[in-house]
């Protein structure tokens, strides 16, 4: 009996010396710091709808033929995405003039031609061994059999340019004397309609070690409104940002009160979800190699996967707002002190 008494006490002991989880989480919150705020405002700001609509009705227009992977439309779009950053003087991943990773027609199926990521970096200031990568694909359907074309616009036209925007706003900062710590990789994935082809050859074949990306920040269709909010547009959906690093989660949620306060909605990032969005785009080859992510995502749409998916219906005012949030949650990433940390490392959640 007295041993047992002992081994209760022990027991009771231990659990009172172990902080509560509710705890944990409110220690793991404070300890995120925003960083350069004045220039987080700056930088963002400097990412126009008008910018983000030139480029789109560009790319989602005709000459492009839908982008299907492996097609002479997405071969021009890659060279019209290389062209854009050359003259933006932001460098490729590999250097010199290569800005592509091809990736060979027997990795896909189906007799699909080779076909090509586009890698686009701003190496790091102080770390520039660790990657914060910012992805989002470049592909789509093509065109019908009764000729009309898959133009595209939101799918994925809409994350395309925002990594285009993005990109020219973090090149401004470098400019200026503001460059990242960490480095950052825009990351342009063919074959995301082919069951994400291009995320998996990268994740595999990667230009940095995978073991050094950071994270993913993955945008997959951010520039119009689903059924769900037509009477609420200031919203995106967050999928994923809690599953491997809380911390990111968090971060996530710090930087978008801070600056935003668009509607985070997770409805879609509940585990058993019947759509598995969390498993459907790119973001997730990261996720099952252990790199935390966090996929933007307005929701699907009348037009998703129709030739109807036109440029003029993007809300671009919107679309700039999430482009912001995005920018502004890499930077942060990418220039404070630690790396983001997952749940299974960090200390202040054993």
């Amino acid at each position: 009996m007295k041993t047992v008494f002992m081994l209760m006490v022990l027991t009771i002991v231990g659990t009172c010396a172990t902080p509560k989880y509710t705890t944990k989480i409110q220690n793991l919150k404070d300890s995120i710091l925003l960083v350069d705020s004045a220039e987080v405002v700056k930088y963002s700001n400097t990412i126009k709808s008008t910018e983000l609509k030139t480029h789109l009705y560009i790319l989602s227009s005709d000459e492009f033929e839908g982008r299907e992977t492996g097609k002479a439309g997405h071969k021009k779009a890659t060279q019209f995405l290389k062209s854009y950053y050359q003259n933006e003087k932001i460098e490729s991943a590999y250097g010199g003039n290569n800005y592509f990773q091809t990736i060979p027609g027997d990795f896909f199926q189906n007799k699909i031609e080779s076909s090509d990521n586009v890698l686009a970096f701003i190496e790091g200031s102080e770390k520039p061994e660790e990657i914060v990568v910012i992805s989002a694909h470049l592909d789509h359907l093509g065109i019908e059999d009764d000729g009309q074309i898959n133009n595209g616009a939101d799918d994925d036209g809409s994350g395309t340019v925002a990594l285009m925007e993005m990109a020219q706003a973090f090149n401004l900062a470098k400019q200026d004397g503001y460059c990242p710590k960490r480095s950052i990789l825009f990351l342009h994935f063919t074959a995301e309609e082919l069951g994400k082809k291009g995320s998996e050859y990268y994740t595999n074949h990667p230009a940095f070690p995978i073991e050094n990306t950071v994270t993913d920040l993955n945008i997959d269709m951010i520039g119009r409104v689903d059924d769900l909010h037509k009477n609420n547009e200031d919203y995106v959906y967050l999928i994923g940002s809690d599953r491997l690093s809380k911390e990111l989660h968090y971060i996530s949620e710090k930087v978008n009160k801070s600056y935003f306060n668009i509607d985070l909605d997770y409805r879609y990032n509940a585990i058993g979800e019947r759509n598995r969005y969390y498993s459907r785009s790119d973001h997730y080859n990261f996720a099952s190699k252990g790199v935390p992510v966090i996929f933007y995502f307005n929701g699907e749409h009348e037009d998703y996967h129709k030739p109807t998916d036109t440029p003029d219906k993007i809300n671009y005012e919107l679309l700039q707002k999430r482009t912001r949030l995005v920018f502004a949650t890499a930077w942060q990433i990418a220039n404070q002190e630690h790396r983001v940390v997952n749940d299974e490392d960090n200390e202040l959640l054993k």
